[in-house]
């Protein structure tokens, strides 16, 4: 099965420990974490779950959204996400531990940690793109509300998976901010690195693609 050769594997898996390095920066800032892990993020300060447990949560969630959108179309290989989801989790957990020790001094510091975090997040999507293997729960069901909105309403430039990801995230945001304000009387985990990230992650990426992608595409296929 193409999607899970091991080299595919392989990207996938380093693309997500980078991710996981680079939410943890962003955690660590507390400037606000990206719009991904906003949610869990929040979750995790207003219970016991950890990042990592409130992320395989949401993400969870995001899959059977996938099931009950397409139900009888739901291709069992995409089953295979949550095997995903689960190491995604631990990965955030881990990479949280690991940074324990960093911390800052100065506000201008902070914004260094928003940086490197979008920067390692920017490193890690080019991984996985270029990987082309099993796709993140939260892409999955932005990818999978756009094909079923073009399907029913027919072909739109709202529909395209770029808008429904802001609206998406967008969702996200606002639902970590809701529950941030209710729970903790102020705004927690989304701030103006959140802000940053949304803007700043696909510039990112668009930037780093060119470099990364040719290299990281032959080691996938040699």
């Amino acid at each position: 099965m193409t999607l899970l050769q091991p080299r595919r594997l392989v990207l996938l898996f380093i693309g997500m420990v980078i991710m996981a390095f680079g939410i943890a920066l962003s955690v660590r800032s507390d400037l606000g974490t990206t719009t991904i892990s906003s949610l869990p993020y929040v979750l995790s300060l207003i219970s016991p779950l950890t990042l990592g447990s409130a992320s395989i949560i949401v993400n969870s969630g995001l899959v059977l959204l996938q099931i009950l959108i397409l139900r009888g179309r739901f291709q069992a290989i995409q089953l295979l996400q949550i095997p995903v989801l689960l190491a995604f989790g631990v990965f955030n957990d881990v990479a949280l531990w690991a940074t324990e020790w960093v911390g800052y001094s100065a506000y201008w510091q902070q914004w260094l940690l928003v940086l490197a975090g979008i920067g390692l997040l920017g490193v890690g999507i080019c991984f996985q793109i270029a990987g082309q293997s099993i796709m993140l729960a939260g892409e999955a069901a932005v990818l999978t509300i756009a094909n079923e909105l073009s399907r029913v309403l027919g072909q739109r430039r709202l529909f395209a998976f770029g808008y429904v990801k802001i609206a998406f995230d967008v969702l996200l945001v606002s639902s970590a901010a809701i529950l941030a304000v209710t729970f903790l009387g102020e705004l927690v985990g989304v701030r103006e690195g959140t802000l940053a990230a949304a803007f700043l992650i696909g510039y990112t990426v668009k930037r780093l693609q060119p470099l990364l992608g040719p290299p990281l595409a032959r080691f996938r296929d040699s």
